[in-house]
């Protein structure tokens, strides 16, 4: 047993607490540094496997970045480029992917016709104006090849812009088709922050350039701003069908028709919005005369799909929700 000497000088043994405590900070100590082995281990690996992950995907997914289908069909086929969800600059469904799908499609040796594949509510007027201008240009560029447009579930405001566009419309008779006009939205808050007290202090250069916070009133003459710059763009959205569908538009007697408002596929047939009803097979087997279907719209890398925006989007989404994230014009 070890000893020490007391102030006395005295032989005595240590106290038997003090053994105790460092028994215990021993134990305490090695508990903890396996702990730290065991973090270290487990973010090891977890990185590893992420790593992993990541390269399997750089790997075997980057051919679903860019063309989805096939890129070097041998075989007479029908072309077919897809416009799906909201129209919009950074959605899947842009001016750019569609535009890139189109080209590729009418490029094609072996495409004898180009299908649209629609199912959208719509966007913004500004990118389907550039797909519906790209598609007037490469029908020109391509005599040969008509363009035939196919609305599944959706195709209202800027998809039946862009489906105007088109040599021929096919709906199905329950596809809701239509809804050509504009529409700018937003919310106002004036009367809450009143009711709560709340100061709003905005500082500008121009008497104008706060015209669309939600927290101050709106005057008169913005309101009538907008009202003319809202008519004029409806206005080219009625030139540019019109364009497309020339005298099969059943405008007489049918005021209506440039009104906003939607109508059944069956309805859209009898009003010249669409030619017949026809679902995408049925058309490339029945009026293109080629079955064989082969998809070049452009996709985003499944990575971006996955991690790109995520955190922006709901951000975004929020601050819609409570109207301050702008105005969105559709």
């Amino acid at each position: 047993m070890d000893q020490y000497n007391d102030n006395r000088g005295a032989q005595v043994s240590p106290p038997q607490s003090n053994r105790e405590w460092q028994l215990i900070e021993k134990l305490v100590l090695s508990m903890q540094d396996e702990q730290r082995k065991q973090r270290r281990w487990s973010i090891f690996f977890r990185t590893a496997t992420l790593g992993y992950l990541v390269l399997v995907l750089l790997m075997f997914l980057p051919l679903r970045a860019g063309l989805s289908g096939s890129m070097a069909a041998v075989e007479p086929h029908t072309a077919l480029v897809n416009v799906s969800g909201v129209i919009a600059d950074g959605a899947e469904a842009n001016a750019d992917a569609i535009s890139q799908g189109l080209r590729r499609a009418f490029e094609a040796e072996q495409s004898k016709a180009v299908m649209l594949r629609i199912n959208s509510p719509g966007g913004s007027p500004v990118q389907s104006g550039y797909v519906y201008n790209e598609i007037m240009r490469l029908k020109a560029k391509h005599p040969e090849k008509k363009v035939y447009a196919v609305i599944t579930d959706m195709g209202a405001s800027g998809a039946y812009y862009i489906a105007a566009a088109a040599d021929e419309i096919y709906v199905d008779p329950a596809s809701i088709v239509g809804s050509i006009g504009v529409i700018m939205a937003g919310f106002g808050f004036t009367e809450a922050i009143e009711k709560l007290g709340v100061e709003r202090r905005v500082q500008t250069s121009g008497e104008n350039k706060a015209l669309m916070d939600p927290f101050q009133p709106q005057k008169p003459e913005q309101t009538a701003h907008f009202q003319g710059m809202l008519d004029q763009i409806h206005q080219q959205f009625i030139e540019a069908v019109k364009a497309g569908r020339g005298d099969r538009l059943q405008v007489d007697g049918h005021p209506e028709l440039f009104s906003g408002l939607v109508w059944s596929g069956e309805e859209a047939v009898q009003l010249g919005l669409a030619d017949g009803t026809g679902s995408p097979g049925q058309v490339a087997r029945d009026v293109v005369g080629e079955e064989e279907i082969v998809d070049y719209s452009v996709l985003p890398h499944p990575l971006e799909r996955l991690l790109g925006g995520f955190g922006v989007s709901i951000g975004k989404g929020v601050g819609q929700m409570l109207g301050v994230d702008g105005w969105s014009l559709r």
